[in-house]
């Protein structure tokens, strides 16, 4: 999941993130999508995954050879999410007579979509926010447990690209929101999807 580019001196960006979820209930489906945790992480820290995210849209890298401290290499990682998503009943039933799910409850997952935006209501692609675009992510979710699944967040051609990439050299912040929809079908073939959002702190940061 994880992509770097290395370029000719720069300097960094990041990404910070909180995440809510909200789920299609209007589907012929009799289940609908939970997210339970939404979560993301640097691309230079793919393994730490936290709630609130900085990401560098420049990192400094002295290893391996032939970085060093003496000599970093400017390096562009992308940045990657992770979810756990489970499946919730309609239909409960009543306290003396509930409803199971069976295994045609269960959902597989085949892909998503994010979304930027700006409280500000500033959104045009390309100029103040990065592309929105689609990317897979495939996972069943069976009845009675969750899925955990890792997808890419912000790409690295999105931190080449306006308004990102000014943001190496020029000093300037910018908070976003990434809307994050998870698309996919029961086991009958009705859709399903949800949505989480994420905060996300774009700038030029110290390297760690």
């Amino acid at each position: 999941m994880r992509h770097i580019t290395r370029l000719i001196g720069l300097a960094t960006l990041i990404v910070a993130a909180a995440s809510c979820g909200t789920a299609s209930r209007d589907s012929q489906s009799p289940v609908f999508l939970v997210i339970n945790t939404l979560l993301a992480a640097q691309g230079n820290h793919a393994q730490t995954f936290v709630g609130s995210l900085t990401s560098d849209v420049l990192t400094l890298v002295t290893t391996p050879a032939p970085c060093s401290p003496a000599t970093p290499c400017p390096t562009v990682f992308n940045d990657v999410g992770q979810v756990v998503l489970s499946a919730s009943l309609k239909n409960i039933g009543s306290a003396a007579s509930p409803n199971s799910p069976t295994s045609n409850n269960g959902v597989t997952i085949t892909r998503y979509h994010v979304q930027y935006r700006r409280a500000d209501g500033r959104n045009t692609p390309g100029v103040d926010v990065p592309f929105g675009f689609d990317g897979a992510a495939t996972g069943t979710i069976l009845p009675g447990a969750a899925l955990a699944l890792s997808f890419e967040l912000v790409r690295v051609t999105a931190k080449q690209e306006a308004p990102l990439v000014q943001l190496a050299s020029n000093g300037v912040f910018i908070t976003m929101i990434a809307d994050v929809t998870f698309y996919g079908k029961d086991q009958v073939g009705n859709d399903v999807s949800v949505t989480g959002s994420v905060q996300i702190d774009f700038g030029n940061f110290g390297d760690t």
